[in-house]
C-alpha cells in the first residue's frame, strides 16, 4: 500500500507554497499527495513534477466540474465541452507524472435538482467516459470515479451503482474510487461495499466519519481493511479532510467548525493510526 495525503488540508489549490510542505509531508509518513485541478490551463503541471520528484513523492489527482460544466447536461453543447475539459485535465495531470484522477467526474458536487437521475443521464455518463478512453491509453492515466452521499450529488451514491457503471463503460482504466466517509452515509455495511467493488477498486480515500483523524470516529476499520486486502488492491490509501477556513472549498465540504485542534493532525496522527491498521 501507498499512504498519501489530499493538499486541500493545507490549501484550495496546487501553488508553489503547497511545495513548501512537500519534505514536511515526506518525513510524516507519506509516500505522496493528491492534489486537485479545477481548470487545467491554472494547473502547474511542470512545476509540481519537479517538486515531486525532489522530495521523492508520488501523487494522485482529484478533480470536480466547474464553471457550468457537467458531462450529463442535457445540453449537448455542454456535454461536449465537459468532454473536451476532461480530457485536457487528463493530459495536464499526465504531464505533471500523475496517473490516477478521481472525484465525482459525472455532475457537478452539489448539484440536486429534486429528482433521480434519468436513463438520459446515466446513457450520456456511459459515452462521456468512452470518449475519453483514448486520451487515458495514450497517457496510461486511471480514472476513478466517486460515489458521494445523498447531500452532495443525486446520480451516483452507492458503491453497488459505481460497479454498474464501471460494467457499463466497460474500459480498464476506470474504475471506482471508495471514501469511507461518504460511504459511511450511503452503505448498509462498508467492508461489504469495498467487497462489492472488488475488480473495480481503483483508489481508497481513508477518511473518519466528522473527516478528523483517521481512527478518532466511529468508522468500523478492521472489517474494512480487510475487506480492502481481499480485494487484491494494492494502491493509494489517501487521508482527505479540508482546512478550516479555505473559503469555498471548506463551504463545499461542509466544513464549518474546527474539526481537530489544527488540520495537520488530521494528516500526520492519521497516516500513523493507518500504517499500524493495514500493518
Amino acid at each position: 500500500m501507498r499512504y498519501g495525503v489530499n493538499t486541500f488540508i493545507w490549501s484550495a489549490d496546487y501553488n508553489p507554497a503547497v511545495a513548501e510542505l512537500f519534505p514536511k509531508i515526506k518525513a510524516g509518513g507519506f509516500d505522496g499527495v493528491e492534489v486537485p485541478i479545477f481548470r487545467p490551463g491554472d494547473f502547474q503541471s511542470a512545476h509540481l513534477r519537479k517538486a515531486l520528484e525532489a522530495n521523492g513523492l508520488g501523487a494522485t489527482a482529484v478533480t470536480v466540474l466547474v464553471d457550468g460544466l457537467n458531462i450529463i447536461a442535457p445540453d449537448a453543447d455542454v456535454r461536449r465541452r465537459s468532454i473536451e475539459d476532461f480530457a485536457a485535465k487528463i493530459r495536464a495531470v499526465s504531464d505533471a507524472g500523475i496517473d490516477l484522477l478521481c472525484g465525482p467526474l459525472y455532475s457537478p458536487v452539489g448539484f440536486l435538482p429534486g429528482r433521480r437521475r434519468t436513463p438520459d443521464e446515466w446513457n450520456w455518463a456511459v459515452e462521456a467516459f468512452q470518449a475519453v478512453a483514448p486520451v487515458l491509453e495514450s497517457t496510461g492515466v486511471t480514472l476513478a470515479i466517486e460515489p458521494l452521499n445523498r447531500f452532495e450529488t443525486y446520480f451516483l451514491n452507492t458503491v453497488a451503482d459505481g460497479v454498474a457503471l464501471c460494467d457499463a463503460i466497460a474500459h480498464p482504466r476506470i474504475g471506482l474510487l471508495v471514501d469511507t466517509f461518504h460511504s459511511n452515509i450511503e452503505e448498509k455495511d462498508i467492508a461489504t461495499a469495498y467487497r462489492v467493488a472488488g475488480k473495480h477498486l481503483k483508489h481508497v480515500h481513508t477518511c473518519e466519519n466528522d473527516r478528523g483523524i483517521p481512527g478518532s470516529g466511529h468508522i468500523e476499520w478492521p472489517s474494512i481493511v480487510e475487506a480492502i486486502k481481499s480485494t487484491g488492491y494494492d494502491g493509494w490509501l489517501t487521508i482527505e479532510s479540508f482546512g478550516f477556513a479555505l473559503g469555498e472549498i471548506s463551504a463545499a465540504a461542509s466544513i464549518w467548525r474546527d474539526i481537530e485542534k489544527t488540520p495537520d493532525v488530521i494528516a500526520y496522527n492519521g497516516v500513523e493510526f493507518l500504517k499500524k491498521a493495514f500493518a
